[in-house]
Formats: structure tokens, C-alpha cells, sequence
């Protein structure tokens, strides 16, 4: 889903839980990057469920996981959690629309502080808040990462060449 005036990216088609076209059983993310930031909006199905009604919170807590994490490639920066420190504050209902946001709070040479939350985007109310830490690939690493998974910003439409 392509929001006027958001960038987007593009990456090779890959396996991971959250974001991962490939996942047949994961989330499907559709992750909006930015310098130092990331988001996304969903609703959760049912699948996802802890207490009856009620999304589950390791979910919750992949979410915001995910969201800390690519917001370091909007610079071009790759990494690993190393922390992750989650708090819930509302019950996030499965069904119902919601936005997570992470962004870099700090960083120090290879290592990348984050916070993200997670919104009611009907009330802007607060479900859940995190912090992050996050170790920084390497320049090697960085290079094997950006040729296994591609990553293309596009700043209008799709660039001849972008992975499909």
C-alpha cells in the first residue's frame, strides 16, 4: 500500500516472521522507512490472539521489535537486538486498526538506542511503549546484507531494476 508523500522501499523477497513476503505464517508487515524512523499500520487477526479477543503480547512485542530494527536502515545501517525492554499499557484488541511507530533515540558508534510505541490511530492513545538496543553491523556484514536483501529506496514509483 503506497501513502502519498511516504518514501518507500523495496527489498528481496526473504523469510522473516514479521515482514517477510516469503513467511506463509507470518505477519506481512508493510514497513514505511525513513531516515531514523519506521512505521506501520494493521490489524491484527485473530491468529494472533492471546486471551480471547485480546492480541498476544510476544506479538506486541515483535511489532515493536521490528519497527526499532528497520528504522536504522533508513540510514543505511543494519542491526541485530540486543535489548528490548516492552510495556503494556492498554489491551490491544485483535480486529482493530493500529500504528507502530520506532525511531533511533541515540546512537554511538555500533551501537543504536530505539524507542517505538503503539497507538490507537483512531485516539493516538498509547497500547504500548518500547526501548531498544541495537548493535550495528559491521561494513562487511552491512555489504552482505544490502546484496541478500536489496533494499531499494524509491522516492516515486518503481525504479527499473527493483526487486520484485
Amino acid at each position: 500500500m503506497d501513502v502519498p508523500g511516504v518514501p518507500r522501499f523495496e527489498v528481496a523477497p526473504h523469510h522473516c516472521f514479521a515482514c517477510g513476503s516469503l513467511n506463509t505464517s507470518g505477519m506481512g508487515l508493510v514497513l514505511h522507512v525513513e531516515p531514523r524512523r519506521c512505521w506501520t499500520e494493521l490489524t491484527l487477526e485473530r491468529r494472533f490472539e492471546g486471551w480471547d479477543g485480546i492480541a498476544h503480547g510476544g506479538i506486541l512485542c515483535t511489532i515493536l521489535d521490528e519497527v526499532m530494527a528497520w528504522s536504522l536502515v533508513g540510514e543505511d545501517n543494519w542491526g541485530m537486538t540486543a535489548r528490548i525492554s516492552v510495556e503494556f499499557k492498554k489491551p490491544v484488541e485483535v480486529g482493530v486498526p493500529i500504528r507502530a511507530e520506532g525511531w533511533i533515540t541515540n546512537s554511538r558508534r555500533r551501537l543504536v538506542d530505539t524507542a517505538a510505541h503503539i497507538v490507537d490511530p483512531r485516539t493516538d492513545g498509547v497500547l504500548a511503549t518500547a526501548t531498544g538496543l541495537y548493535v550495528a553491523a559491521d561494513e562487511t556484514r552491512k555489504q552482505q546484507l544490502r546484496q541478500r536483501y536489496r533494499y531499494v529506496p524509491l522516492t516515486s514509483g518503481d525504479p527499473a531494476g527493483a526487486p520484485t
